[in-house]
Parts: structure tokens; C-alpha cells; sequence
């Protein structure tokens, strides 16, 4: 038996993502740990929780607002990817793909947002 949110493609893509995104955090230089690193590992692992916590909150509106704070969450690392990659921290091409990825879950939150907006 699964939560309802397991079975949500976008909460298992995003716990994907968060993944990728503790392991880049985890490889960052030190002077990065408590900036960078510690914010991108933040903001990855809030998109599939509040997708999560939307998915069991009783109203469609309460929904919605959990999976606007996700998406904004996905904003949020897309902004520290490209941070990353502007300071040399990551592969161009890695970036690509991260960034590709968010993007993609981007838009299926707003999917959910919308289907839960009425």
C-alpha cells in the first residue's frame, strides 16, 4: 500500500532530483557548505515534501498552495544550478540536464496547480 503521493509521477521525479541535488551539495567545496550547498539541499528536498504535504491537505486550495511552494522551491535551485555552473562547481552539460529536469517538474506542478485551482 503507497501514500497517494507515491503514486504522483512528479513527487517520484522530484525525489530524484532532490537526490541529485544532496549528492551535488555534498561534493561543493567547503567554503561552500553553509551557503550554497546547504541552501540547494534545502530548496531540492522541499519540492517532493510539500508535493507530499499538498497531496494530503483537505482542500483543493490547500493543495494548490503546497505545489506553488514546491514549483517556487524548483525555482529556487534552478537559481543555485546556475550558480554552480557560473563558479565551475559543475559540468556545463550536468547543468543542462539538471536544469532540464527541473524544468519538467516545473511544468507538472503547474499541471497539479492548475487541476486543483477549479
Amino acid at each position: 500500500m503507497a501514500f497517494k503521493f507515491e503514486r504522483l509521477e512528479v513527487w517520484q521525479l522530484s525525489i530524484d532530483f532532490a537526490h541529485d541535488m544532496v549528492k551535488i551539495s555534498n561534493k561543493l567545496p567547503p567554503e561552500y557548505k553553509y551557503s550554497l550547498a546547504d541552501q540547494l539541499r534545502r530548496a531540492a528536498i522541499s519540492i517532493p515534501t510539500n508535493i507530499a504535504e499538498g497531496t494530503g491537505r483537505e482542500t483543493p486550495k490547500n493543495q494548490a498552495n503546497f505545489y506553488r511552494i514546491a514549483k517556487g522551491s524548483a525555482y529556487e535551485v534552478v537559481s543555485l544550478l546556475v550558480l554552480t555552473e557560473k563558479f565551475g562547481l559543475i559540468r556545463r552539460s550536468d547543468y543542462e540536464g539538471h536544469y532540464n529536469m527541473a524544468n519538467r517538474i516545473a511544468a507538472m506542478l503547474s499541471g497539479l496547480i492548475k487541476s486543483h485551482s477549479g
